[in-house]
């Protein structure tokens, strides 16, 4: 029953999320061709601003992966991110291929990545794993911003003039870009809550747990962070795909190490290890991104600090960990006060038949 309702309740809101163009573009005086037009207005705006939040909510779940479930700190997340977005960059615009090719292009790309993550997986864990991933996010960094290689990466500029199929322009075709995005977010999600609930999952939450205790019991652990290590890669890549298409401009930034820190503090805030906490995280972080900027401007920094630190005080589990964690106590207090009914009205009676 409870499987039911949560299945429903997503189908719900992914239902709303479809037509939710449509709804703003009424509530401008817009008609509903307006969306499919990408006509000028708040829905096409604020379709835009959906996209960036579902691209974070596929990084962050890429995120939440390796270090809510299976326990991995990576200080070096933000290549997995960058690969996709400089890769897909680079394979339509130097090299012209299509956007099945390029597509086909990153997932190898992130494979190969997530294997090169994964060759110091025997030898190191913890923060020692940690600062090996920060060295190869690092080296990458650098490479991204040479000039031997401004001809395809576009130095610190950043690669720009990357000309995206006309099915996929986000400026004529927006709500197209903010469909697949959309489904590709469900469908991560999905793959994800999957992959979790099956025997597969369940032993990268007791690497987490106990790695020693995986161990003993006779699991061989280094293929188990391999694979979340490669689904982890395979879906920050494609969100760095999605990001090349919606945005102009593929900046540095995503290949440094305050875009990983961007994905742990959206994890933070939604909940570590909760995955539907990265989607929320997601979206609170970019609209308070957004929003503090828009009304605040300078400010806007020191506010988003301060906002940080007050989740972290006072929501410690994050948003759906910690409305998880007073869930379980409602049920326990619920319990508690069955006894005690039992106590005060079975028992009495059991004790009159008796006699």
């Amino acid at each position: 029953m409870t499987t039911w309702l949560k299945r429903n309740n997503l189908l719900a809101i992914f239902a709303f999320m479809v037509v939710f163009p449509f709804i703003l573009a009424l509530l401008d005086g817009q008609p509903p061709a307006a969306v499919f037009a990408s006509e000028t207005g708040s829905a096409k705006f604020l379709q835009g601003l959906l996209i960036e939040i579902f691209i974070l909510g596929m990084y962050a779940l890429s995120y939440d992966l390796i270090l809510g479930i299976t326990g991995l700190l990576s200080f070096g997340h933000a290549m997995f991110f960058a690969v996709g977005a400089y890769g897909a960059g680079i394979m339509i615009k130097s090299f012209g291929w299509g956007i099945l090719p390029t597509v086909a292009g990153v997932l190898a790309a992130a494979v190969v990545q997530a294997v090169l993550f994964g060759i110091v997986l025997p030898r190191v864990k913890g923060i020692t794993f940690a600062l090996v991933t920060l060295g190869f996010a690092s080296v990458f960094f650098i490479v991204v911003q040479s000039g031997d290689l401004a001809a395809y990466t576009g130095a610190d500029v950043g690669l720009q003039g990357v000309i995206v199929p006309d099915f996929l322009n986000t400026a004529t075709h927006r709500y197209t870009v903010y469909l697949i995005s959309l489904i590709a977010l469900a469908i991560t999600y999905l793959v994800f809550r999957r992959f979790v609930d099956s025997p597969t999952g369940r032993v990268c939450v007791a690497i987490r747990e106990n790695e020693d205790r995986a161990l003993m019991l006779g699991y061989n652990t280094f293929w188990f962070k391999q694979i979340a290590l490669i689904i982890s890669s395979i879906t920050a890549a494609f969100a760095g795909l999605l990001h090349t298409i919606h945005q102009p401009i593929v900046s540095p930034n995503v290949a440094s190490l305050g875009w990983t820190v961007s994905a742990l503090l959206i994890i933070l805030i939604g909940g570590v290890g909760t995955l539907s906490g990265a989607v929320i995280g997601a979206a609170v972080f970019r609209l308070l991104e957004f929003y503090l900027d828009k009304f605040f401007g300078e400010s806007a920094a020191i506010l988003l600090g301060i906002t940080y630190v007050v989740l972290v005080l006072f929501v410690p589990y994050g948003i759906v960990g910690t409305w998880q964690a007073k869930g379980l106590n409602t049920r326990a207090g619920r319990e508690i006060l069955r006894q005690r009914v039992l106590q005060q009205w079975h028992f009495p009676f059991t004790d009159r038949k008796k006699r």
